[in-house]
């Protein structure tokens, strides 16, 4: 009775916030409140539990292509698809996607969760599967230093009942993954990483602070998925002492990466199948090449290198929130050819400090230079971007008067714009007006 009454009230608040323009995590709010065991009982009953997926960069992305990957073996995945990734998200979508009597029509969920937010969530719903990606210096006025998030990752691990997939490539999620198995011999704790040529390219945050060539502290062996080589929407794992290669769909190096750390954990879902004690559909066994066949055809996640149509051009929209991240996305992204525009803004969700952004090498976007530049930081941006020599067309705090100015003095051109993620949703409201936008609701 507890579950269709909260659903109810979830139901009846999602309705009404809609109808007034609120946010999508509303309902979840007032659930949270009014029943805080309402997610736990919701998701206790998924045959296959919950997979947690966590860390500073490309958990939305890498959800999307774990949540596709799974439903394209026969699983019925339920997920919070906007990207919310605070507890309160969770509960909106769970209200939104299940019955009138609370029930969620899935196998399993998959689940971003935010570094802190995680601590309320783990307390209700103690995940059967973690993937841990990295640890970035990252809205530093939230977390304070690294080290911090790393502790908020490990009591994530801890609560963690089956499956631990680590970044292999970082010391501090590669830590907590030694630190899990000396724990608890009944969690398979599982890696994926690097060859040693690409290294480089992908830099820790140990790396990246260094100023130094990237270079391995531990064994080069056991990772259960490495990326092996990069191509033009191509690459090439190895999986079980054998190379799939295989195209692409997602934009970015970094989304490429997070690609093997997905292969990982839908390999370790499907060889641990269903609990023992529920029932459930049986997907089929984890045949690998199956498996990245289905990776070929998932796409980028809003605003994750997302590729829209304006004005008969494509419009891309990259997600940067960090140094490490920043750096990944102008390296994935050729500059020449194409309009440029970045949108800085620094509410909760973005993260107050942007010193960061003076972390971040502009030198490439100097010979195109930038045509606007947006949001709340703008001018700060626009001062970081004079002291690497990037020329600026033009300075307009309003994201909406900037992008229609953009859009004006680009006719014609492909156009990219670099945004923090308050400006990325409010520039996706704004070109739903003006173009197809995926409806994240």
């Amino acid at each position: 009775m507890r579950d269709v009454i909260s659903a109810l009230i979830g139901k009846s608040v999602r309705q009404a916030a809609r109808l007034r323009g609120g946010g999508s995590a509303i309902p979840g709010l007032v659930v949270e409140k009014l029943d805080p065991g309402f997610l736990g009982r919701v998701l206790g009953r998924l045959p296959y539990g919950v997979v947690a997926v966590s860390g500073t960069n490309g958990k939305t992305t890498t959800t999307k292509m774990i949540v596709e990957m799974l439903e394209a073996q026969g699983l019925r995945v339920f997920t919070n698809r906007t990207g919310s990734n605070f507890s309160r998200g969770v509960v909106a979508a769970a209200v939104a996607e299940g019955s009138l009597a609370g029930r969620l029509d899935a196998d399993i969920a998959v689940l971003e969760l935010d570094e802190a937010h995680a601590m309320y969530f783990i307390d209700r719903v103690p995940p059967r599967f973690t993937l841990l990606l990295n640890v970035l210096r990252d809205q530093l006025d939230r977390f304070g230093e690294i080290d911090t998030t790393a502790k908020l990752l490990q009591r994530i691990a801890d609560a963690t009942s089956e499956g631990l997939v680590v970044n292999r490539e970082d010391r501090l999620i590669r830590e907590i993954g030694e630190r899990t198995r000396q724990r608890s011999a009944a969690v398979d704790v599982r890696e994926f990483g690097l060859s040693d040529d690409l290294l480089a390219t992908f830099p820790s945050d140990d790396d990246f602070h260094a100023g130094a060539p990237a270079v391995r502290e531990g064994p080069a062996g056991g990772a259960d998925v490495t990326l092996v080589e990069l191509g033009d929407h191509e690459a090439v794992f190895q999986i079980d002492d054998a190379s799939h290669r295989t195209s692409l769909k997602l934009e970015g190096l970094y989304n490429t990466f997070n690609a093997a750390a997905a292969l990982a954990v839908v390999r370790q879902v499907l060889a641990a199948g269903p609990l023992p004690d529920r029932a459930a559909r049986i997907a089929p066994p984890a045949d690998t090449a199956r498996i990245v066949e289905a990776l070929a055809e998932v796409r980028p996640a809003f605003g994750r290198g997302e590729q829209l149509e304006l004005d008969g051009q494509p419009l891309e929209l990259v997600l940067v929130k960090n140094p490490a991240g920043f750096r990944l996305g102008l390296a994935s992204f050729a500059a020449d050819g194409v309009a440029a525009m970045i949108a800085i803004n620094d509410q909760y969700a973005d993260g107050r400090d942007m010193s960061w952004l003076w972390d971040v090498d502009f030198s490439s976007l100097a010979p195109a230079g930038v045509d606007t530049v947006s949001g709340a930081r703008a001018w700060d941006m626009a001062l970081r971007l004079e002291h690497d020599d990037v020329p600026v067309g033009a300075v307009e705090e309003d994201l909406g008067r900037a992008l229609a100015a953009f859009r004006e003095r680009t006719m014609g051109q492909p156009r990219r714009i670099y945004c923090t993620y308050t400006a990325m949703l409010e520039l996706r409201r704004a070109l739903a007006e003006l173009t197809d936008v995926e409806d994240i609701w």
